[in-house]
C-alpha cells in the first residue's frame, strides 16, 4: 500500500457516513503541480452526476486555486499566525495550503454540502483541521478572518460582479484579499494588482498541459 493509499484509508475510517459515500466515488491523489497536498479527486468511474445537485466543482483541482496555494506556500508570512477565510472553497485546497504555511486557522465557505464534506475528508487526509461554513459568503456578514482567499470565483459574469463587491468590502474593512484565477473573461483585471504568476494545470486539461494563472490583490 502506497503512502497516499494509507492516508486515504485513515481518512475514510474517521469520516461520517456522508463523507464515506463521497470518498467511495473519489480517489485520493497528489494535486497536479502541487504534490505536497493530496485531494480526493474525481476519476472516470466516479459517476458524480448520479448524486444530483450542482456540478461537482469540489472534485477537481482548479488552476486559480493551485496558483493561490502555491503562492501561500512560497510566502508563508502572509498567513502565518493569522486566520483565513476560504471563499467558494470547493475541495479545500487553498485552506490546506494556508494551514501548511502556518495559518492559525481556516474556515471554508461553500454553498454545496458535498463540497464541505469533501473539505473535511481532504483536511483529515492532509493532517489539518478546517472549520466549514455552509452558505453564500458573498451575501452575508463579512468573515472575521483577517485574510480572505478567493480561488476561481470569476468564471461567470454575475458571480464575478458579486465577488468583486465582496472583495472590495473586505479590503475596505482592513482584510488582506488574495485572488487566484487563470485569467477567465469575467476577471476584472482593471480592479486588480498582479502579485505572481504560476504555470499550473486546470480542470479538464489533458495530462501534462499547463496554463498561466495569476495571484492578485485589489488595487489601492
Amino acid at each position: 500500500m502506497t503512502t497516499t493509499e494509507k492516508r486515504a484509508a485513515r481518512s475514510n475510517r474517521a469520516a461520517p457516513l456522508a463523507e464515506r459515500a463521497l470518498a467511495a466515488r473519489l480517489h485520493l491523489r497528489p494535486v497536479p503541480g502541487l504534490p505536497e497536498i493530496c485531494l480526493h479527486l474525481a476519476h472516470p468511474g466516479s459517476r458524480l452526476g448520479r448524486m444530483g445537485g450542482p456540478p461537482p466543482y469540489f472534485a477537481y483541482p482548479w488552476a486559480g486555486g493551485i496558483a493561490l496555494a502555491r503562492y501561500l506556500l512560497a510566502n508563508p508570512g502572509l498567513v502565518a499566525g493569522r486566520a483565513v477565510a476560504d471563499i467558494g472553497a470547493g475541495s479545500g485546497l487553498v485552506s490546506i495550503a494556508a494551514l501548511q504555511a502556518g495559518a492559525a486557522g481556516a474556515t471554508a465557505h461553500d454553498c454545496d454540502t458535498r463540497a464541505l464534506a469533501t473539505v473535511r475528508l481532504n483536511a483529515r487526509a492532509n493532517g489539518v483541521t478546517i472549520t466549514t461554513c455552509l452558505g453564500d459568503a458573498l451575501s452575508g456578514p463579512l468573515p472575521d478572518a483577517p485574510v480572505i482567499l478567493i480561488g476561481d470565483l470569476f468564471y461567470d459574469d454575475a458571480l464575478a460582479c458579486g465577488t468583486l463587491a465582496f472583495a472590495r468590502a473586505c479590503a475596505g474593512a482592513g482584510r488582506l484579499v488574495l485572488i487566484g484565477d487563470p485569467g477567465r473573461a469575467p476577471l476584472p483585471l482593471a480592479a486588480l494588482r498582479l502579485l505572481a504568476e504560476h504555470e499550473v494545470p486546470d480542470m479538464g486539461d489533458s495530462p501534462g498541459k499547463t496554463r498561466s494563472a495569476g495571484v492578485y490583490t485589489l488595487r489601492d
